[in-house]
C-alpha cells in the first residue's frame, strides 16, 4: 500500500509584522520551497537596505566594543540581563555597517573557570596574529575572586578560551573596581589598558603578549588617570591629529541621564583638558545613552560611535539596545555633540589593502 505524503503546517513571517506569522499548510516540499523564497526575499531586502537603522541588531545588548578585524567591522557587546544570567558573549560582524551577522556564544562560562556571574564589557584587539578578548567578571568586590580577565582565539568569531585560569586584574587599586577595560595601542606599538568603575580610572602597561602587566618606572603597576570628578566608568581612548581623546561614561547606568563626556591631552596619561558631553538623552529618541566605543574606517578620517541606549518606552534597567551614529570632528579638533537617530548610518565599506 502506497503511503500518503505527510502534511505539515509551516509558518511564514510577515514583513514588518513584529513577530506575526502566517500559517501555511502543505507538504514538506512546499514548505521547503517557501523557505527558499523567503531567503531570496531576505537577501534582496538586505541589498535594498540603505541605512543600518537603530538598534543595529535585535536583542538587549549594552557596552558595545566596536573594532575592525580581519577586514570587517565587529561589535562585541554585553548581554544585557540580570547579573546571574550574564554568562556569555555574542558578537556581530558586518562588511558595510548596515547588514550585521550574529555569532553566538563566542565565549561562555564554560570557557572561563573562575567566572560565576556578571560577564561584562568586552574589549577586543588583534595582536601577535591572535585575537585577545578582555572582559570583566563576577562584579568583584574587596576580597572576592573576579575582575578583568583575558581570553584568546585564532579567529575574531572565536571560540575564545580564558588564557590565564584566573583574572589578570583581581585587586581594587586607587578605588577603581576592575571592570570596563579598554586596550589602547599607541603608535609605537605599546598597549595600555584603561579601566575602572566606582568613579576611578587606572591605566597600566601590558606586556608584548598582552597576558601580564609591566610595572611603570616607579615600580607601580597602576597609575590613576581619572579625568573628571564626574567620571563613573566605561573609559575609551583614540588618537587623532597627534591628540589623545579620552572618553568615558558618567551618571547611573540604569537611569535616564547616563551619558558620555570627553577630554583631550597631548599624552595618553594627561593632564586632560575637559571638553564636555558628546552623547546624552534625547526625549524624542531615547534615554540612558552611554558606554560607547568608536570605529574609524581604515584609511579615512571617518568615525562612528557605537553605544547603547534605552528606548523611551522601557523602564527596566537591563533593556538596552546597541546603536550607531556618526562621530564628527570640528576643524579645531573638538567633537560635535552626537545626534542620536533611528535611521543609523549609511553603508561604508572597508577598502581592500593593496598588496
Amino acid at each position: 500500500m502506497r503511503k500518503q505524503a505527510s502534511k505539515a503546517s509551516f509558518f511564514l513571517p510577515l514583513k514588518g509584522s513584529g513577530g506575526t506569522f502566517l500559517p501555511l499548510k502543505g507538504s514538506w516540499r512546499g514548505g521547503l520551497f517557501l523557505l527558499c523564497m523567503l531567503c531570496i526575499v531576505t537577501a534582496a531586502d538586505a541589498k535594498k537596505k540603505k541605512t543600518s537603522g537603530n538598534p543595529i541588531f535585535p536583542g538587549w545588548y549594552a557596552d558595545p566594543e566596536g573594532a575592525v578585524l580581519g577586514g570587517k567591522y565587529w561589535v562585541f557587546p554585553t548581554y544585557s540581563a540580570p547579573y546571574d544570567e550574564q554568562l556569555h558573549f555574542d558578537a556581530f560582524s558586518s562588511t558595510d555597517l548596515v547588514n550585521w551577522t550574529k555569532h553566538e556564544n563566542v565565549i561562555t562560562k564554560a570557557d572561563i573557570p573562575w567566572l560565576r556571574r556578571a560577564l561584562w564589557a568586552p574589549a577586543i584587539i588583534e595582536a601577535n596574529d591572535k585575537y585577545y578578548l578582555f572582559f570583566g567578571g563576577n562584579d568583584v568586590h574587596e576580597g572576592e575572586v573576579g575582575g578583568i580577565g583575558v581570553a584568546v582565539s585564532d579567529r575574531p568569531e572565536g571560540p575564545y578560551k580564558d588564557a590565564l585560569g584566573k583574572p589578570l586584574i583581581n585587586e581594587i587599586v586607587n578605588g577603581a573596581q576592575p571592570i570596563d577595560q579598554f586596550v589602547f595601542r599607541d603608535d609605537d606599538g605599546q598597549h595600555y589598558m584603561f579601566y575602572g568603575g566606582w568613579r576611578h580610572c587606572n591605566v597600566c602597561k601590558l606586556s608584548p603578549d598582552l597576558l601580564s602587566i609591566v610595572p611603570w618606572e616607579d615600580g607601580q603597576k597602576f597609575h590613576e588617570v581619572t579625568p573628571s570628578r564626574d567620571y563613573v566608568e566605561g573609559p575609551f581612548m583614540l588618537k587623532r591629529g597627534g591628540k589623545y581623546y579620552f572618553m568615558w561614561s558618567q551618571g547611573g547606568w540604569t537611569g535616564p541621564d547616563y551619558c558620555v563626556a570627553y577630554a583631550i591631552s597631548d599624552t595618553p596619561f594627561g593632564p586632560f583638558e575637559l571638553k564636555g558631553k558628546i552623547l546624552q538623552r534625547d526625549e524624542s529618541v531615547a534615554r540612558g545613552a552611554g558606554h560607547h566605543s568608536v570605529i574609524q574606517v581604515p584609511g579615512k578620517d571617518e568615525y562612528y560611535i557605537i553605544y547603547h541606549r534605552r528606548p523611551l518606552e522601557e523602564t527596566d534597567g537591563n533593556h538596552r539596545v546597541t546603536c550607531i551614529d556618526r562621530l564628527v570632528f570640528n576643524a579645531d579638533g573638538t567633537i560635535q555633540p552626537v545626534k542620536m537617530t533611528f535611521e543609523g548610518v549609511a553603508k561604508s565599506k572597508i577598502r581592500k589593502r593593496s598588496k
